[in-house]
């Protein structure tokens, strides 16, 4: 029985990177194409007979399986799953004319549409793309950096796992929008998306030597412990304080403080509520004990308080009277 082999690749691998059984097919049939690619370069370098239509690719493909017992028709960058179904239902309809094989000749791998993020970005931060992006800077961009970390942190706490697949999607966007502007720094500060990634792949196998140099594991205590000291090692800090986000909320800032002062076994007294100058202070050194309380007894403050304040939110969504009612449109006088 004659076959029509429709030859699926990933658009984002390298042309030429094909299973042995894709090479095989293409080197024994004739190949053929919508358009031309690096692809059908590739292939026509190796040897393969490609044939690129001007017109309807049904027909073709059934006149060509007719002259050859087999015949390829090598799918575009999106699947060409028009062209599939089309000649699945003519060959449904006329079975004896040939048989239909899907083939995937490579396949996407992981992390594989990060790159079509990058070539979006490229391309609206481009000559022709988007004025907006293209007029942006670092500093005008750190706002929505944050008002989108919030937004995904709110779909976290909220269980919406489909909220924050698309919220962590909009702070990918910030990631590779700010790398994408870093490339047109001046050529002594410039970086790429490929510098955040290496950078972050070196982090964690130096980081894991448990997991990347046969370190033992342990506990996860001294799994944390050793984070930690590689982390100190690589960055000389004057103070266990060092790196802490200073632009964070003043709680959560707060906490860090305490926490990372305590991890590091340097104690300090808290500042007496008493002895406080004004009311501003005076509250700020209750909050703060109350905030080394929270560590005590294991209990993440800024959560805390915001559970506590969503709550108190909706006892006064509850008891608030309703809004008056929109006054009645007047009705205009009739001129006598």
């Amino acid at each position: 029985m004659p076959r029509i082999v429709l030859l699926v690749t990933s658009p984002r691998l390298p042309a030429g990177l094909l299973t042995a059984a894709a090479w095989d097919v293409v080197r024994a049939a004739p190949v053929l194409v919508a358009e031309e690619s690096e692809l059908t370069t590739a292939l026509r370098s190796a040897g393969a007979e490609v044939r690129v239509l001007d017109g309807p690719p049904v027909p073709a493909l059934l006149d060509a399986v007719a002259a050859h017992d087999t015949v390829v028709w090598l799918a575009g960058p999106a699947g060409d799953e028009s062209v599939a179904r089309e000649l699945g239902l003519r060959l449904a309809r006329e079975p004896g004319l040939a048989e239909l094989e899907l083939m995937y000749g490579s396949w996407d791998p992981p992390g594989a549409r990060l790159l079509d993020a990058v070539a979006v970005l490229d391309r609206l931060l481009s000559p022709g793309g988007d004025p907006w992006k293209r007029a942006q800077t670092h500093r005008s961009l750190a706002r929505f950096l944050l008002e989108e970390s919030y937004e995904a942190y709110d779909a976290m706490s909220a269980g919406d796992t489909d909220a924050l697949r698309e919220e962590l999607g909009d702070v990918l966007l910030q990631v590779v929008l700010h790398a994408r502007l870093a490339e047109e720094l001046p050529e002594d500060e410039r970086w790429t998306i490929d510098d955040v990634a290496g950078g972050l792949v070196d982090k964690m196998i130096r980081r894991n030597p448990h997991v990347f140099a046969g370190a033992e594991a342990g506990t996860l205590e001294e799994i944390t412990a050793n984070w930690e000291r590689i982390k100190q090692a690589e960055k000389a800090r004057d103070s266990v304080l060092d790196g802490i986000a200073l632009s964070q909320p003043a709680l959560a800032l707060a906490a860090k403080i305490v926490e990372r002062a305590a991890r590091a076994g340097v104690t300090a007294p808290l500042p007496s509520p008493e002895t406080q100058p004004d009311p501003e202070t005076t509250l700020g050194a209750h909050l703060l004990a109350l905030v080394a309380q929270a560590r005590t007894s294991d209990v993440d403050p800024e959560a805390a308080l915001r559970r506590t304040a969503l709550s108190h939110a909706q006892t006064i969504r509850t008891t608030e009277p309703p809004p008056p009612p929109p006054p009645l449109p007047t009705t205009p006088t009739q001129p006598r």
